[in-house]
C-alpha cells in the first residue's frame, strides 16, 4: 500500500489520526486509536487543499452570553412554563422544577456547553468523535430539533398576526362583533371578547381534528414572513444572528417589567397570585407531571436540542463554562417565576372580570323571573342558595365561582394570547401597549428559534457533504422545507397540531437523548477525563455535586421519569382541548388513531437512530464509512488476514513523519472508552 503522510493536524486538537492497529499477541485483533495534538505553527504555516476552514467565533463574551439568553429565555418562559403551572398543581409544580433544574438541567448544561467548548464541534460531530457507535445521538437531537423548530415558528407567526392587528384602534379584540340585529355574536357572548378574537379571527379553530377545514390565508401569509426572516438572521449563522441577539435579549425585560408594575395594580391579582402560590400537592403523584417539569427544564435551557453544543463550540478554549453556566441558569428560574408572577395576577383580573359578568347575567335572569328585587344587589347569595340543581338548569344560570375560573381562564396555548390582550384593553393607550407586548413576544420567539436552527445546522454542517455547501443554500432549503410542512398548522385545526407536536415530538425524544448524552460523556468518555477537561478550561475542578448528579442521580431521573411517563401515557388515552362554538368554551377530546398514529411515529424518529447507528456501526453493516466529520473515530476491525497488509503499511509510512514528542500522541484502546 502507498504510504500516507500526514502534513497537519488538526486545530483544536480532537481529530484522529489514521488507525495503528496490532495484534495483542493473545490471539485477538484490537483497535489502537491515535489521539495526535496540533503541529506547532503547522495551521498558519501550511495551507491544506480541503482542510476544515476555521471554525468561527463569537466576537465577545457580551455575544456569547445575551445569545444563550436569548435562546434559552424565549416564549416558554412566559407561554409554557405558567400553562404548565396550572395544569400541574399551581405553586406545587414549583417543586419538581426545581428538583430537576438541580439535579439534571444543570448538570446537563455543563456536560453540553463544557463538551461543545472542548472539542469545538457541532452534536453530531461530538457523539461521533466520543465513540463512532454513538453517532445516533446526534441524529436523534437534529431530528427532534426539526419537529421542535417547526412548532415554535407556528407561535411567532400568531405573534405577528395579533402585532398587526394591534395597530387597529380600538383593538379589533376589544369588544365582540354584532350579529345582524344589533347584539353580540352568541359566539363572543358566551365565552369572552379576546377569547373569540383567538379561537375564531385568530385561529378560525375546526371543532376536532377530523374536521380541520381549509388553509387560513392571513395564517400561511404570517408564516412565510416568520420563516423568511428567520432565514434572513440565521443565514450567515452567529455572524448575522449575534447582531439581533442584543435586542431579543434586553428588550422582553424592560417590557415585562412594565406589565409586572401594570398587573399587581389590577383588581383581582391577588387572587390569582394565591391560586400560584397554593399548591396542589397530589399532582405531584402524576409522572407526567415530572415529565412535565423535566421537558420544561430542556426547553427553558434548551438541553439536548444540540443547540448548546454548538454554541459552546464557537467559544474560546479557556472560557470559564462552569461560570456562564450557574449565570444563565440563575437568571433563567428567576424570568420563568418572575412571568409567572405577572401571569397569574392578569389570570386573577380576568378571572374577576368572568365572575363579575356571570354574577351580572345571573341576577338578569333572576330578576326577570321575579327570584329577586330589581334592586336588591344584597340577596344575590340568598337566591342562589334557595334553588336547587333542577331549577338552576331550568333557568339555565351559571355557576359563578371565582375558582373555577382560574382553573380554566387560560386552557391551551392561547393564555398568552388570551390573558395579555384582555389586559392590554384595560390599558389607557392600549394600541400602543399592545404593540409593546407583541414586540416583546417576537423578540423572546426569534431569540429562541435562532437558537433552535443553529444548532440544528451546525449539526448538518458535520456531514461531510453538506458542509460542502454555501451556509446560505443549506438554510434556505430547511426553511423552505419547514414552511411547506407547516401549512399543517395553518388549518382550523393548527392549534390542536401545534398540542399534539408539543406533547409527543418535544418530550420523550428529548429525555432519551439527554440521558444517552449523560451516558455517552460521563461513562463512556468517562467524568475523569470530562473533569479534568473542565479544570484544564475554568480552573475549577467539579466537585461531589456534579459527580453525583453526573454519574447516579441524573440518569437514575431520568430513567425513572421516562419508564413512568411511558406506563401513564398508555393507561391513560391522551387528549387534546378542542374549541367549541356553541357552547364558547373548550372541550376535551381523545386524538383520532390516525394521529395517535403520526404521535408515534415522530416519536420513534426522534429515538430510533441511536440504536440503528449503534448497531450498524457495531457489526459493521456500512460498507461504506462515510465522512461525517473530520473529527469522527473510525473504527477498524482486524483480521488475521488484514493484519500483515497494516503492518506493512505502518512500516512504510514516510520517515518525514515527525518524531513521538512533537505529535505529543495518545494511544489507547477502545476498551478505554468504556472506563
Amino acid at each position: 500500500m502507498a504510504a500516507t503522510k500526514i502534513i497537519d493536524a488538526p486545530r483544536n486538537g480532537h481529530e484522529m489520526a489514521p488507525l495503528n492497529t496490532r495484534a495483542r499477541g493473545d490471539g485477538t485483533h484490537g483497535v489502537t486509536i491515535v489521539l495526535t495534538a496540533p503541529q506547532r505553527n503547522s495551521v498558519q504555516s501550511v495551507d491544506i487543499p480541503g482542510n476544515e476552514p476555521e471554525r468561527a467565533a463569537w466576537s465577545g463574551k457580551m455575544q456569547f452570553f445575551l445569545s444563550i439568553i436569548g435562546y434559552s429565555v424565549g416564549l416558554g418562559n412566559i407561554w409554557r412554563f405558567p400553562y404548565l403551572c396550572q395544569q400541574n398543581g399551581g405553586g406545587a409544580f414549583l417543586i419538581p422544577f426545581m428538583v430537576m433544574l438541580i439535579l439534571e438541567g444543570i448538570p446537563l448544561f455543563l456536560i453540553e456547553l463544557g463538551i461543545g467548548q472542548r472539542m469545538r464541534l457541532g452534536a453530531l460531530g461530538v457523539w461521533n468523535t466520543i465513540h463512532p457507535w454513538l453517532g445516533g445521538i446526534g441524529i436523534s437531537s437534529c431530528i427532534v430539533t426539526l419537529f421542535v423548530a417547526l412548532y415554535y415558528n407556528v407561535i411567532i407567526t400568531w405573534v405577528f398576526f395579533y402585532l398587526f392587528n394591534s395597530f387597529r384602534y380600538p383593538l379589533p379584540w376589544s369588544s365582540c362583533p354584532l350579529n345582524g340585529t344589533g347584539f353580540e355574536l352568541e359566539e363572543c357572548a358566551k365565552s369572552s371578547e379576546t377569547t373569540y378574537f383567538w379561537y375564531r379571527t385568530t385561529l378560525d379553530a375546526a371543532p376536532s381534528m377530523d374536521e380541520p377545514g381549509g388553509l387560513k390565508w392571513w395564517i400561511v401569509l404570517c408564516l412565510m414572513l416568520s420563516w423568511t426572516i428567520v432565514f434572513f438572521i440565521v443565514m450567515k449563522g452567529i455572524q448575522s444572528s449575534g447582531k439581533v441577539v442584543y435586542f431579543t435579549s434586553l428588550f422582553p425585560y424592560i417590557v415585562l417589567t412594565i406589565f409586572f408594575i401594570r398587573g399587581i395594580t389590577l383588581r383581582g391579582a391577588g387572587a390569582g397570585l394565591m391560586h400560584m402560590y397554593t399548591p396542589k400537592v397530589e399532582k405531584l403523584l402524576e409522572p407526567t407531571v415530572w415529565l412535565d417539569a423535566a421537558t420544561q427544564v430542556f426547553y427553558s435551557f434548551g438541553l439536548a436540542f444540540g443547540s448548546l453544543i454548538a454554541f459552546g463550540s464557537y467559544n474560546t478554549p479557556k472560557n470559564n463554562c462552569v461560570r456562564d453556566v450557574l449565570l444563565v441558569s440563575v437568571c433563567n428560574a428567576v424570568t420563568a417565576i418572575y412571568a409567572s408572577v405577572v401571569i397569574f395576577a392578569i389570570l386573577g383580573f380576568k378571572a374577576t372580570v368572568n365572575v363579575d359578568r356571570c354574577v351580572a347575567s345571573n341576577t338578569e335572569i333572576l330578576v326577570k323571573n321575579k327570584l329577586l328585587g330589581l334592586n336588591d344587589t344584597q340577596g344575590y347569595e340568598q337566591a342562589m342558595s334557595l334553588l336547587n340543581g333542577t331549577e338552576l338548569l331550568r333557568l339555565q344560570l351559571s355557576e359563578c365561582s371565582l375558582a373555577h375560573e382560574l382553573d380554566n381562564a387560560a386552557e391551551g396555548t392561547g393564555l398568552a394570547f388570551i390573558v395579555f390582550t384582555q389586559a392590554i384593553v384595560e390599558l389607557p393607550g392600549a394600541p400602543f401597549w399592545a404593540v409593546l407586548f407583541f414586540t416583546m413576544l417576537l423578540s423572546l420567539g426569534l431569540g429562541s428559534q435562532i437558537g433552535i436552527l443553529e444548532g440544528m445546522l451546525c449539526t448538518l454542517f458535520d456531514i461531510d457533504i453538506i458542509k460542502r455547501v454555501k451556509k446560505q443554500h443549506v438554510t434556505g432549503v430547511v426553511c423552505l422545507f419547514c414552511f411547506i410542512v407547516g401549512f399543517i398548522f395553518c388549518t382550523g385545526a393548527g392549534e390542536y397540531w401545534l398540542k399534539m407536536f408539543d406533547s409527543f415530538a418535544g418530550t420523550i425524544g428529548l429525555v432519551v437523548v439527554a440521558l444517552m448524552e449523560m451516558i455517552a460523556v460521563i461513562f463512556i468518555y468517562g467524568h475523569e477525563r470530562f473533569t479534568e477537561d473542565i479544570f484544564q478550561m475554568t480552573g475549577y475542578r467539579p466537585g461531589r455535586y456534579w459527580q453525583w448528579t453526573w454519574r447516579y442521580i441524573g440518569p437514575v431521573i431520568m430513567v425513572c421519569i421516562l419508564v413512568s411517563s411511558v406506563v401513564f401515557m398508555v393507561i391513560r388515552n391522551p387528549t387534546y382541548g378542542a374549541w367549541n362554538a356553541d357552547l364558547g368554551m373548550i372541550e376535551q377530546k381523545s386524538y383520532p388513531n390516525w394521529v395517535m398514529g403520526i404521535a408515534l411515529s415522530m416519536i420513534l424518529a426522534g429515538v430510533l437512530p441511536m440504536p440503528i447507528v449503534f448497531l450498524m456501526r457495531s457489526f459493521q453493516c456500512l460498507k461504506v464509512d462515510l465522512d461525517i466529520h473530520q473529527g469522527s473515530i473510525r473504527r477498524n476491525e482486524t483480521t488475521a488476514s488484514t493484519k500483515e497488509m497494516i503492518d506493512n503499511d505502518d512500516d512504510n509510512m514516510s520517515p518525514d513523519m515527525p518524531p513521538q514528542d512533537s505529535l505529543a500522541a495518545t494511544r489507547f484502546t477502545i476498551g478505554d472508552f468504556e472506563n
